[in-house]
């Protein structure tokens, strides 16, 4: 059959991800692959350049996504299938463009892990992320913030005259558009993947991507790669290298053999074929390439321990088979961010699909003639001349302008091109798509001032670049015109400035808790945690005198009403904790991080018998970050030395 696109419609047990949180992201990135500056100095001079190159302090201007809960219903989704009589790729725009599923028809398996829920957790850089089927990783170290949003997709003119698909948006943290483009040739067995990211600025941008692939295991599944060496880095937050594929005694290119969650960054040697190969006890199983650009290859595996096989339980669902990540991206390791020069671009092609190799050889003990049964029979099935022959081909086309439209993403990229006049062939971003989002800052650009609000509501989504913060600088200074001044200049790491546009703010505006919640965050990052309980009493009290119905208000109240009880439990004042308690919403109070929640508060106001009873009734915090050791913590801190219960061990460290 040729190649064809079509749309489609897949229901799967979904929890929503629910609304945005209104509260500005102002705090430091919770993200755990961090090194410290002193390890830097035994990495290489490349390598340790790019890690410390402009790493982000937040996710401003996107806002966090932790509204989501546990409880998933069928939900209908609609997806783009590309297929030929081998491959079938299914697609969700909705999602970031995430391809759920590729499945090969001769052998009747999925090349990749297909996740049989949609379950959000908060491991992306902005909250909500799921796993499974193959991710387009773009901004920062770390899951995308597009997990969870919608790209705008279209059909394009493939290079064999049949038909691609392009997915595009403008990622937000970086300032920059990107491309991906699906093209299935006929009776071909490889989906190529064409990538580009432009920077149309006058300033050098900081890139990040990794092409993050799931991928059935079990006992006898083996991860292959081109190197003999790798680096691992452990949620201990170190970065150090080892020899593949056995360090300390055991075979860590078999997920399941290592007991705690870890990446392994494979040093492929200059001038070796890039690809990465997960093979099972058969032999069988999936194999990306690239061309040279996209240089890293990347092993994650939750290993066998509790906490690993808690959090797969908890991304999917109990009794459903494991899965281990396998990656490629622009730099060695994730830890990495490469500068992309003004006007300048980075393109390269990927290739997915089957491979067969010979059992013995695989899973031998002889790493040397693994990767080489694995290499020859990559170069049987997809030459790497025949790589770099399609990335021209496709290359050719990566400028043609998109024609049916698929799906529609975001309007920020739609308010840049305005604002700039970009000129992005083959990514157009349409004036059609601005919102309501992007109003109030069409009227900022075009009339030079920003609209009070008509209705009293929470702060809409801020701007931050130097851009937008000039244009702030110059308008009248309302009151919501400073709030969002202010977290410009918050970005920019005016810190002070900042808190002096939220006080000037703070004097006129008819909406106070915005501002003193800004303020709040404000001290306490400085250290002054009395005046930060101070100013966050005030800004609840401020904000149940003002809140309506909605789910925009109440995802305000839960935001600030928990930030409000951990600013006064940490300066122990648990009496207010108590009162705002007391003012949250019902339905909020017995969401699962609010169980906890509850637990410290008592344990604060000494009932800890009361706060025992709420870890054996049982509770599930839905957003619980990846890394997270509070409810180890919260658990020593009530038992002692008492074994924490298995249904709240996520740990993914050794303890120390």
């Amino acid at each position: 059959m040729a190649t064809t696109v079509r749309r489609a419609v897949l229901t799967l047990p979904a929890a929503a991800t629910g609304p945005e949180n209104p509260l500005p992201a102002l705090r430091p990135l919770d993200e755990m692959h961090v090194v410290d500056d002193r390890d830097r100095a035994d990495l290489p001079r490349d390598m340790a350049r790019q890690i410390g190159h402009e790493p982000l302090a937040t996710v401003l201007p996107v806002a966090v996504l932790d509204g989501y809960g546990r409880e998933r219903t069928a939900t209908d989704l609609n997806v783009i299938v590309i297929e030929n009589d081998r491959l079938r790729a299914t697609v969700l725009p909705g999602f970031g463009g995430r391809i759920h599923s590729l499945f090969h028809k001769p052998t009747g398996r999925d090349l990749v892990y297909v996740n049989p829920v949609l379950q959000p957790a908060d491991f992306a850089l902005n909250g909500a992320w799921f796993s499974g089927g193959i991710e387009w990783n773009i901004g920062a170290t770390g899951h995308t913030t597009l997990s969870c949003a919608p790209v705008h997709a279209a059909l394009v003119p493939a290079p064999d005259g049949g038909e691609m698909v392009r997915l595009w948006e403008w990622e937000r943290l970086r300032d920059l558009p990107f491309q991906v483009d699906l093209w299935l040739p006929d009776d071909s067995d490889f989906l190529h993947v064409g990538v580009r990211i432009r920077n149309p600025h006058e300033h050098s941008a900081p890139v990040y991507w990794w092409s993050n692939i799931a991928v059935a295991e079990d006992e006898r599944t083996r991860v292959v790669a081109p190197a003999e060496e790798a680096w691992h880095f452990g949620y201990e937050r170190t970065l150090t290298r080892v020899p593949v594929p056995e360090s300390g005694s055991v075979d860590r290119t078999y997920p399941l053999r290592s007991d705690f969650p870890a990446d392994y960054f494979y040093e492929v040697p200059d001038g070796a074929r890039r690809w990465i190969a997960s093979l099972d006890e058969n032999g069988h199983g999936l194999v990306q390439t690239s061309t040279d650009v996209l240089r890293g290859r990347k092993l994650f595996l939750w290993g066998s321990g509790p906490g690993g096989r808690r959090w797969q339980e908890w991304l999917t669902e109990p009794g459903t088979a494991g899965y281990a990540e396998i990656q490629a991206g622009l730099a060695r390791t994730q830890l990495e961010h490469v500068p992309l020069e003004p006007g300048g671009e980075f393109s390269w092609l990927e290739s997915y699909g089957p491979l067969s190799a010979d059992p013995a050889a695989v899973h031998g003990d002889d790493w040397s003639a693994a990767r080489a049964e694995t290499e020859q029979r990559l170069a049987a099935a997809l030459p790497r001349a025949d790589v770099d022959a399609a990335y021209e081909a496709w290359r050719r086309c990566a400028d043609t302008e998109p024609g049916e439209s698929l799906a529609t993403g975001s309007g920020w990229g739609a308010l840049e091109v305005r604002r700039a006049g970009y000129k992005l062939p083959g990514t157009p971003f349409a004036a059609s798509t601005l919102g309501e989002q992007q109003a109030p800052w069409l009227e900022l650009l075009e009339q030079g001032t920003f609209p009070e609000p008509r209705r009293v509501a929470p702060p809409g989504p801020s701007l931050v670049s130097s851009h937008w913060r000039d244009m702030l600088e110059t308008a009248s200074a309302e009151p919501l015109t400073e709030y969002h001044l202010g977290i410009a200049q918050w970005h920019a790491d005016d810190r002070a400035q900042a808190v002096r546009s939220w006080e000037r703010g703070l004097a006129l505006a008819p909406s106070r808790w915005p501002l003193l919640r800004c303020l709040a965050v404000a001290a306490q990052e400085s250290g002054q945690g009395e005046r930060a309980a101070d100013h966050y009493t005030q800004a609840f009290d401020d904000l149940c005198g003002e809140r309506d119905d909605g789910d925009t208000w109440t995802a305000a109240t839960a935001a600030l009403g928990r930030e409000a009880i951990e600013a006064l439990l940490t300066a122990g004042r648990p009496g207010p904790a108590r009162t705002v308690w007391d003012g949250l919403l019902p339905e909020i109070r017995h969401r699962g991080r609010f169980r906890l929640l509850e637990a410290r508060l008592l344990i604060a106001e000494g009932d800890r018998a009361a706060a025992r009873t709420l870890f054996d009734e049982g509770f599930e915090v839905a957003d619980l970050r990846e890394g997270a050791e509070i409810l180890d913590e919260v658990w020593a801190d009530l038992t002692g030395d008492e074994p924490l219960p298995d249904a709240y061990n996520y740990r993914m460290r050794p303890r120390t």
